[in-house]
Protein backbone atom coordinates (compact mmCIF):
# COMPACT_ATOMS: atom_id res chain seq x y z
CA UNK A 1 0.00 0.00 0.00
CA UNK A 2 1.59 3.55 -1.10
CA UNK A 3 1.93 6.31 1.60
CA UNK A 4 -0.59 8.20 0.28
CA UNK A 5 -3.51 5.62 0.49
CA UNK A 6 -4.82 5.36 3.95
CA UNK A 7 -8.02 2.92 4.70
CA UNK A 8 -10.71 4.16 6.69
CA UNK A 9 -10.65 3.80 10.34
CA UNK A 10 -12.57 0.62 11.67
CA UNK A 11 -14.57 2.63 13.30
CA UNK A 12 -15.88 4.27 10.07
CA UNK A 13 -16.79 1.55 8.75
CA UNK A 14 -19.35 0.42 11.35
CA UNK A 15 -21.39 3.12 9.99
CA UNK A 16 -22.02 0.81 7.39
CA UNK A 17 -24.49 -1.63 6.40
CA UNK A 18 -22.26 -5.19 5.42
CA UNK A 19 -24.76 -4.78 2.11
CA UNK A 20 -23.68 -1.28 2.01
CA UNK A 21 -20.06 -2.03 1.60
CA UNK A 22 -20.68 -4.86 -0.81
CA UNK A 23 -22.86 -2.44 -2.49
CA UNK A 24 -19.75 -0.03 -2.91
CA UNK A 25 -17.60 -2.53 -3.53
CA UNK A 26 -19.84 -3.97 -6.90
CA UNK A 27 -20.03 -0.24 -8.10
CA UNK A 28 -16.47 0.60 -7.39
CA UNK A 29 -15.50 -2.70 -9.77
CA UNK A 30 -18.03 -2.51 -12.41
CA UNK A 31 -16.71 -1.62 -15.89
CA UNK A 32 -17.75 1.95 -16.47
CA UNK A 33 -18.91 2.58 -20.21
CA UNK A 34 -15.61 4.29 -20.97
CA UNK A 35 -13.62 1.58 -20.04
CA UNK A 36 -15.43 -1.13 -21.55
CA UNK A 37 -13.01 -1.72 -24.67
CA UNK A 38 -10.16 -1.30 -22.62
CA UNK A 39 -11.41 -4.19 -19.79
CA UNK A 40 -13.79 -6.20 -21.90
CA UNK A 41 -11.54 -9.05 -22.14
CA UNK A 42 -9.40 -8.13 -19.15
CA UNK A 43 -10.27 -11.99 -16.86
CA UNK A 44 -9.35 -10.00 -13.58
CA UNK A 45 -11.44 -7.33 -14.08
CA UNK A 46 -14.33 -9.53 -15.30
CA UNK A 47 -14.15 -12.26 -12.39
CA UNK A 48 -13.73 -9.46 -9.79
CA UNK A 49 -17.03 -7.58 -10.81
CA UNK A 50 -19.18 -10.34 -10.84
CA UNK A 51 -18.06 -11.65 -7.28
CA UNK A 52 -18.94 -8.22 -6.47
CA UNK A 53 -22.48 -8.60 -7.53
CA UNK A 54 -22.58 -12.40 -6.50
CA UNK A 55 -21.87 -10.71 -2.78
CA UNK A 56 -24.33 -8.48 -2.66
CA UNK A 57 -27.23 -10.84 -3.95
CA UNK A 58 -26.04 -13.06 -1.59
CA UNK A 59 -26.61 -10.65 1.43
CA UNK A 60 -29.77 -9.98 -0.22
CA UNK A 61 -30.79 -13.22 0.50
CA UNK A 62 -31.18 -14.12 -3.40
CA UNK A 63 -28.45 -16.87 -3.97
CA UNK A 64 -30.52 -18.14 -7.06
CA UNK A 65 -29.18 -14.62 -8.21
CA UNK A 66 -25.82 -14.90 -6.95
CA UNK A 67 -25.09 -18.32 -8.40
CA UNK A 68 -25.02 -17.73 -12.42
CA UNK A 69 -22.51 -14.50 -11.15
CA UNK A 70 -19.79 -16.63 -9.35
CA UNK A 71 -20.13 -18.91 -12.47
CA UNK A 72 -19.00 -16.19 -14.68
CA UNK A 73 -16.40 -15.38 -12.31
CA UNK A 74 -15.02 -18.59 -12.44
CA UNK A 75 -15.37 -19.04 -16.29
CA UNK A 76 -13.38 -15.73 -16.61
CA UNK A 77 -10.95 -17.22 -14.11
CA UNK A 78 -10.78 -20.76 -15.97
CA UNK A 79 -10.87 -19.35 -19.56
CA UNK A 80 -13.83 -21.55 -19.83
CA UNK A 81 -15.77 -18.30 -21.50
CA UNK A 82 -14.28 -15.00 -23.56
CA UNK A 83 -15.54 -11.61 -24.41
CA UNK A 84 -18.20 -11.52 -27.33
CA UNK A 85 -17.04 -9.64 -30.47
CA UNK A 86 -18.43 -5.53 -29.92
CA UNK A 87 -21.58 -5.38 -31.79
CA UNK A 88 -20.45 -1.86 -33.35
CA UNK A 89 -17.67 -2.70 -34.80
CA UNK A 90 -17.31 -4.87 -37.95
CA UNK A 91 -20.68 -3.79 -39.77
CA UNK A 92 -20.60 -2.45 -43.20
Amino acid sequence: MSETTQLPKTSQLNEFSTLELAQVLMERLTISPNDWHRLKSNRNSRASEQVAAALVYLLKNQPQEALPRLEQATGWLDRSISAPPCPTHGKS
